[in-house]
């Protein structure tokens, strides 16, 4: 069997944010950029980059600078666990950063108009511990956050 990757539309800027993506995410990088054929690929000059290939944490991802008839959407998200909070914290800033936007319960929008959920690892902790009214108040506390914070959710499990 070959392997299954996540296929990204961009209507340009795939190679910035490949590029963007492999500085940010330990153990990644741009691993080939293809550029457009002559007279192949509408909106594409010959020689552009066209179809850029890459990792994220070891993962093979692709993208493709294929104009404006698809866009990404919530519906496809990269799912980001991070260890502790300062780790939340930096990963959201950074993705975030310049013109991403914040969206809720962990969600954003990077710069370039991909999804990623910024998830610390204690969420799936919290949510399967045994006090199912527990969990549902760390879960209410989460409804109201955009980025995650650990601690309200734990003072919330416990009732406070």
């Amino acid at each position: 069997m070959g392997i299954v990757r996540p296929h990204l539309w961009f209507h340009s800027g795939a190679e910035k944010a490949a590029a963007f993506y492999a500085s940010v995410i330990p153990n990644s990088e741009v691993t080939r950029v293809t550029p457009a054929p002559p007279g192949g690929v509408p909106g594409r000059a010959e020689g552009e980059p066209f179809i850029v290939d890459f990792t994220l944490d070891g993962m093979p991802v692709t993208a493709i600078n294929a104009g404006p008839h698809l866009t990404l959407d919530e519906a496809f998200s990269m799912y980001l666990t991070c260890e502790d909070q300062a780790e939340v914290d930096h990963y959201w800033e950074v993705l975030a950063a310049d013109g991403g936007e914040p969206g809720r319960c962990g969600w954003l929008k990077d710069r370039f108009g991909l999804s990623w959920q910024v998830i610390p690892r204690q969420l799936d902790e919290i949510m399967t511990r045994p006090d199912a009214e527990g969990v549902g108040r760390a879960t209410a506390a989460m409804l109201t956050m955009t980025k995650l914070e650990i601690e309200p959710m734990e003072r919330a499990y416990a009732g406070g």
